[in-house]
């Protein structure tokens, strides 16, 4: 009766047992580390790609004017604030002439007596070519009675020497009006040139634009080129963007660009290329382009605000390609994991232009319609069991 017993137990355990190993295989292969790995795959497409580049920029004002004065002195008052529409030629600033309104009226004053010292020496001209006429008119004279010895050759000697005399005065009084008149330009030139210096103390806007900054108040002491108010054209407004050099080989200029502002993330306002920089930043392997937009912004973003640019390039001829995702790094090689009779095999391939959508040109190793995964529960191999599935589901 015992033994019966004994065996009984001796059976249960082995039955127990070989449960338990059948259940910890079943686990083993289905969930452990033998389990097969979930991977999604994806069949290659013949399909042509139009790449884009991507790059983020500020946005700038192509044409920047800091309105400020030729000399140093100190601002009078500023007649226009930030945000305000200037017109071209509008006073929007202004600076202390200090004594320069006297200096121009003294100047003016020495101009009038330069021209008055004018019509002296004209005068005197004038008086100077009378007596030398008249001297040329006794020297005649008494030339005509010495031949006839009604005078002696003293006398005629005598008009001969008041006859220079006259033409020294005449010449006198001749460089005595040039030098009157010479004094009346350096005198109008100085004038004219305080009164320019006076006009420059009013500050113009060159252009019809809007205010973005006012660096100076009424009081303050500013130097020569010193800007007292910068105002910009708001219709060269442009974005100064930088793109990764890798991706840029075919970036040029007039090309079409998607721009969005970090204020208006919602809206895609179109532009172009207007010029790609022959400089490229070195330090952040970056190149840099401007991109102007098609229409401006009816609310003026602010100078210096973000905006994300998109170009568009050519769409380019039809190619295989895969999934960004799908490619792998082994050994110092790209490739993907093909798919052949539900096993795996690492390709090596080469890859051509990518879009913004994560699709890769395969431009060898692969061809239409093989299957290549993509993602995969876990890290694979070539002697890893998989199970394709629709989707993988986070752990």
């Amino acid at each position: 009766m015992k033994s019966l017993l004994a065996n009984r137990r001796k059976i249960s355990l082995i039955v127990f047992l070989v449960l338990l190993v059948t259940l910890f295989g079943y686990v083993a292969l289905r969930s452990g580390p033998l389990a097969p790995v979930p991977v999604t795959v994806q069949s290659v497409q013949q399909e042509s790609i139009s790449p884009s580049l991507f790059g983020v920029g500020t946005v700038e004002a192509r044409y920047a004017y800091m309105i400020g004065p030729t000399v140093s002195g100190r601002v009078r008052q500023v007649s226009v604030q930030v945000g305000d529409r200037v017109q071209a030629g509008q006073i929007v600033a202004e600076m202390d002439p200090v004594d320069l309104d006297e200096r121009v009226s003294s100047q003016q004053a020495a101009l009038a007596r330069a021209q008055a010292a004018v019509l002296a020496s004209e005068a005197q001209v004038r008086d100077t070519t009378a007596r030398k006429a008249y001297a040329e008119a006794q020297v005649r004279r008494y030339e005509q009675l010495l031949l006839k010895r009604f005078v002696s050759n003293e006398a005629v000697e005598a008009k001969r020497q008041e006859r220079l005399v006259t033409e020294a005065a005449f010449a006198s009084a001749g460089a005595n009006r040039d030098a009157a008149r010479q004094d009346i330009a350096r005198i109008r030139a100085d004038r004219d040139g305080m009164i320019q210096q006076r006009a420059n103390l009013r500050l113009l806007a060159p252009v019809s634009g809007l205010v973005v900054a006012r660096n100076a108040e009424s009081g303050t002491t500013v130097v020569a080129g010193q800007a007292v108010v910068e105002v910009i054209d708001p219709a060269s407004l442009w974005v100064n963007v930088r793109f990764d050099q890798l991706r840029a080989s075919g970036l040029r200029a007039a090309l079409p660009a998607t721009i969005v502002l970090r204020s208006q993330a919602q809206q895609k306002m179109a532009g172009r290329v207007e010029r790609v920089e022959p400089r490229a930043d070195a330090v952040t392997e970056e190149a840099l382009a401007k991109v102007v937009f098609d229409n401006t912004p009816e609310t003026l973003p602010p100078i210096g605000e973000l905006a994300e640019v998109t170009v568009a390039q050519p769409e380019l001829p039809a190619t295989p390609v895969v999934p960004n995702a799908a490619l792998k790094h082994q050994n110092g090689k790209t490739g993907v994991w093909l798919v052949e009779n539900d096993g795996l095999r690492f390709v090596t391939v080469q890859t051509g232009a990518s879009d913004l959508d994560g699709r890769v040109q395969i431009t060898q190793g692969l061809k239409a319609g093989d299957r290549v995964v993509v993602y995969s529960k876990r890290d694979i191999n070539a002697e890893s069991r998989i199970k394709i599935v629709d989707h993988l589901v986070a752990p």
